[in-house]
């Protein structure tokens, strides 16, 4: 049986103030085309599908589009959880008419997927709380997939039973995986969990995380859940919500964050992004296999020492998104400014790094607070050229107009 692996869409995430629209179209036809190359029986897809609650008509449009396209008319199921980004009861909405397409979406720790049998041979076997088995129209033996969508603490409980301790949800997690996998989950078939939570291994370091992602996923004080929770019979366990590829461990049973299709933030800059092919029989240990994607733009952190310098890199560097850092003895005028964003449609963020200090305070004798904003320093900066004399009303008013023009430009 083979089975494609992805997470972490964050449909309809921009980067500041660019759209990600056109990539994450790109990139998931390169998934679609993956699947069909590998000839992939299944699609996962790990959760964050979405990068809000309330995802734009565009990102849920591209959503639909692509895994009606996954499923190969029905040939291929597609089955999608919830992660910390998604809206559970909006990610469950369709599914009356999704798994009419092949299509399976589990938003709650609870959900129960409805039995339902298609011409193309797919149907659901059994299907319990947080449990689905499934017939393939290309495979004698059934599939068997643990599903744990990412739930808040409050649902954790109501869903698993009350518990005061990361020690205790552990415990909570890892019995009810352990029912389920004994009661249903024998040799006879393909065996694997589907879930978005952090996961390490007990003597471990905790992975990676994305920086904006760090205070959402602890639930219940838990900072993760360990890898010896996993049942022996499973042999796959498919990670959601890390962004960087990573495998947390390969035995007795490969657990891994397929990580994002595309880089979402400069803490993921010069990351390469994949996703995971997974051949599995019963009984056998699961092969996995990275395939790397390539239609998303790499985020790139550069910096320089002179202006002339970054403008050579960014000319031959267009399709990159950059966070571009100039380190100077002044100030980086307007016109600077201006001529690295003409140069360069993908500069997100630059940053002024001042070498010396003491050499630009001049004669206001103050230093540099980089974290003030760009009128607090330009009044910073007109001060220490003027003897202590702030800008008038005008002054600054020309300085704002300037800014406004550049930001259209």
């Amino acid at each position: 049986m083979k089975i494609l692996h992805t997470s972490d869409w964050h449909l309809g995430k921009r980067l500041e103030g660019f759209s990600r629209l056109t990539e994450q179209e790109a990139v998931l036809q390169e998934i679609c085309d993956i699947a069909d190359r590998e000839k992939a029986e299944v699609v996962i897809i790990a959760g964050d599908l979405f990068d809000t609650f309330n995802p734009s008509t565009e990102a849920v449009e591209l959503f639909y589009h692509f895994t009606k396209k996954l499923t190969n008319n029905g040939a291929r199921p597609v089955i999608a959880i919830a992660g910390n980004h998604d809206s559970p009861e909006r990610i469950e909405a369709p599914h009356p008419l999704a798994r009419e397409c092949g299509i399976l979406f589990s938003g709650f720790p609870h959900t129960v997927i409805p039995s339902f049998e298609l011409s193309s041979g797919l149907k659901v076997l059994k299907s319990l709380p947080g449990f689905v088995e499934l017939q393939l129209p290309q495979s004698q033996y059934p599939l068997r997939l643990i599903l744990t969508p990412y739930a808040n603490e409050i649902r954790l409980k109501s869903y698993l039973g009350d518990f005061d301790a990361e020690t205790e949800l552990r415990s909570v997690l890892k019995d009810h995986w352990t029912e389920l996998a004994t009661n249903h989950c024998d040799a006879q078939g393909v065996n694997m969990m589907i879930t978005h939570l952090l996961f390490m291994n007990v003597d471990g370091e905790q992975p990676e995380e994305p920086e904006e992602e760090r205070s959402i996923l602890h639930i219940g004080g838990a900072q993760a859940i360990f890898t010896e929770s996993i049942p022996k019979q499973v042999q796959y366990v498919a990670l959601g919500h890390l962004h960087r590829k990573q495998t947390i461990t390969t035995a007795p049973t490969p657990v891994i964050y397929s990580g994002s299709p595309i880089a979402y933030s400069f803490g993921e800059a010069d990351q390469d992004k994949y996703v995971m092919m997974i051949d599995v029989e019963p009984g056998q240990a699961a092969l996995t296999t990275p395939i790397l994607l390539h239609a998303g733009k790499r985020l790139i952190r550069k910096r320089f020492d002179a202006t002339d310098l970054a403008v050579e890199w960014l000319t031959e560097n267009q399709n990159v998104f950059v966070e571009l850092t100039i380190v100077s003895d002044t100030y980086l005028s307007v016109t600077e400014r201006k001529q690295l964003l003409d140069i360069h449609e993908g500069i997100v963020t630059i940053i002024p790094e001042m070498r010396n200090l003491k050499g630009v305070a001049g004669k206001a004798g103050k230093s540099i607070d980089l974290t003030k904003n760009i009128e607090e320093l330009f009044i910073d900066f007109y001060q220490s050229k003027k003897g202590g004399q702030a800008p008038n009303e005008r002054i600054l008013q020309v300085f704002k107009e300037t800014l406004s023009e550049e930001g259209e430009a």
